[in-house]
């Protein structure tokens, strides 16, 4: 009868550890399958998550030669590079209210596709498949759209972003100038209708525009909350890193090909963000907007 109850014991055994195998071996195969989609997708590490509140964190890179090809200027071309992130440079606050003078702006049209800009200083305006100058397509109606404390706190912002990237950079903010494009962007799932809506392919900023030094976004909504998709991604060898927007967040990098980069596209809600470049190049500067 023990003999019986033993074999009885070691059959169920041995039956328990097979299931057990075969059910770990599954979780094991399905976290390795998901491993290896996230490393094909290029997503390796998040170098800030959006429930993060940061202070400041920087990451400095070796530079590219991309500058070489440039007028440089001393005290300010890039002779050390990287990529730095904060949440402490612009309230959430702060970031709506920008949002709101993003949204009142591009109330006025809007890109058929999923990816529509706003430019105060040139006036761009995504309208349809095409762009507009606000400034003159609406005329006085702009007085009704943005006030002079919309356009003081943009200059503001602008400003202690510039003042941030200068002490990251070991540079004077003062051999730094504002340039062009620096813009809103509106961004949804809506299917691309021209080659401006399709914002996700890979670049380099000072490949693209030759004028930028450094780069930086300011995020004005939520990843996950306010849109899903969207996030920005630094595309390093061997590695992706990703940035997750979060209102308020400033994320700055230098322009050259030791940033190529892109950003993901949205699957779903609407990303809101300004773009806010710079250069050494005093030809290439532009002024603040003023609202006239």
């Amino acid at each position: 009868m023990c003999v019986r109850k033993s074999r009885a014991y070691q059959e169920s055994r041995r039956k328990w550890l097979k299931v057990a195998f075969l059910v770990s071996s599954a979780v094991l195969v399905s976290l390795l399958s998901w491993s290896y989609l996230v490393s094909e997708d290029g997503v390796a590490e998040v170098l800030a998550h959006y429930s993060e509140s940061l202070q400041d964190r920087f990451i400095e890179v070796p530079c590219s030669e991309d500058y070489d090809s440039h007028k440089r200027f001393e005290g300010c071309t890039p002779r050390k590079c990287g990529r730095g992130i904060t949440d402490a440079v612009i309230t959430r606050e702060e970031a709506e209210r920008i949002r709101r003078i993003a949204e009142r702006g591009l109330s006025l049209g809007g890109s058929d596709g999923g990816a529509s800009i706003l430019d105060l200083h040139s006036g761009a305006l995504s309208v349809g498949k095409h762009f507009v100058n606000l400034y003159r397509y609406f005329g006085d109606k702009i007085q009704e759209i943005f006030t002079e404390e919309d356009f003081q706190l943009y200059r503001d912002v602008r400003r202690r972003i510039q003042q941030t990237i200068a002490q990251a950079f070991g540079i004077s903010s003062s051999s730094m100038y504002l340039t062009k494009p620096t813009f809103f962007s509106r961004i949804n799932s809506t299917e691309a209708k021209t080659t401006h809506d399709e914002y996700w392919h890979p670049h380099i900023d000072k490949v693209t525009y030759g004028s930028f030094d450094y780069t930086s976004l300011l995020y004005l909504s939520d990843y996950t909350e306010d849109f899903g998709g969207g996030r920005f991604v630094f595309m390093d060898v061997g590695a992706n890193r990703t940035v997750e927007p979060r209102a308020g967040r400033v994320s700055f990098f230098t322009s050259g090909s030791e940033n190529l980069h892109r950003v993901e596209k949205v699957r779903w809600g609407t990303r809101y963000a300004i773009t806010i470049s710079f250069t050494c190049n005093p030809d290439h500067g532009i002024e603040d907007p003023v609202l006239t």
